[in-house]
């Protein structure tokens, strides 16, 4: 088991809430429409699907639903909205632990 640094700190997460997975949300840098978020880790159930988890994330931003909102994973892309947590953080937690999502009003990412 590594503990170097926040590696330490997320296993201690994750030992103490197993069926969690640890979040870091950032808004999109040059973001203009959609507002900050009231915090930036979350611990996520397993189970719960990328479509309930951005259902989660638009209803703490209190944004209409006209307005759009994507969730991108690892800054690499749109991650299927059927997939629950558990998969998307086994196919693109980072080094640290954490899983890291970007928010933006726009899809930014093409390519």
């Amino acid at each position: 088991m590594d503990s170097h640094g926040a590696g330490g700190h997320v296993a201690g997460i994750r030992s103490k809430f197993p069926n969690k997975v640890p979040v870091i949300i950032e808004r999109y840098e040059g973001e203009k429409y959609l507002p900050p978020l009231d915090k930036t880790k979350f611990l996520v159930p397993h189970e719960l699907t990328m479509t309930q988890f951005v259902t989660i994330i638009r209803n703490r931003m209190a944004l209409l639903p006209t307005q759009a909102f994507y969730l991108l994973v690892n800054n690499s892309g749109l991650a299927s909205m059927a997939l629950t947590m558990a998969q998307v953080y086994r196919d693109h937690q980072d080094d640290d632990g954490f899983l890291y999502m970007t928010y933006a009003s726009q899809e930014m990412f093409g390519c």
